[in-house]
C-alpha cells in the first residue's frame, strides 16, 4: 500500500455542494418538463368538456319544434351525446343539465410524469368544466 498524499483525500468524492446543486437542477427541470404536461392536461380537458357540451346542446327537441314551441334541449338525446363524445375521447366525466336549453359537462384529464415520478408523483391532472347553451336563431315558425 502506498501513502496517501495530500490531494489523495479528495480523490473520487462529491462535494455535498454539488450534490445539492444537480439534486435542485433536476427538481427544476422535472418542473418544467411534467410542468408542461399538467399545462397539456388542462388544455386537453378544457377542449373535450367544451366538445362534449357543445354535442350535447346541439340535440334539440324536434317534437317540441315541430309542434311550434321553443327549441328546447332533448335532455336524454343531450346526455347521451355528451357521454358518447367523452367515450370517443377515451375520458370520463359528469354530465349534467343545466335549465331547458344549456348542458354542463366536467372533465379531468390526468397525465403521466417523467422526472416527478422519481420523487414520488406519478401524475398529474387538470379538470375543467364547460357549458353549452343551444341558441337559434329561429325563436317559432311564422303563422
Amino acid at each position: 500500500m502506498r501513502p496517501l498524499l495530500s490531494g489523495d483525500a479528495e480523490r473520487g468524492s462529491i462535494t455535498p455542494y454539488a450534490l445539492i446543486f444537480i439534486t435542485v437542477l433536476m427538481l427544476f427541470v422535472g418542473l418544467a418538463v411534467d410542468g408542461g404536461a399538467k399545462l397539456r392536461a388542462g388544455w386537453e380537458a378544457v377542449g373535450i368538456a367544451e366538445e362534449a357540451a357543445r354535442a350535447g346542446a346541439g340535440q334539440i327537441d324536434r317534437a317540441a319544434a315541430y309542434e311550434g314551441q321553443d327549441f328546447v334541449v332533448d335532455r336524454g338525446a343531450a346526455v347521451r351525446a355528451a357521454r358518447a363524445y367523452l367515450s370517443a375521447t377515451g375520458q370520463n366525466g359528469t354530465v349534467g343539465i343545466d335549465g331547458p336549453n344549456s348542458i354542463r359537462v366536467r372533465v379531468t384529464v390526468t397525465k403521466p410524469t417523467w422526472l416527478l415520478s422519481l420523487v414520488g408523483i406519478s401524475s398529474v391532472s387538470m379538470t375543467a368544466t364547460a357549458t353549452a347553451d343551444l341558441v337559434s336563431g329561429v325563436e317559432r315558425p311564422s303563422r
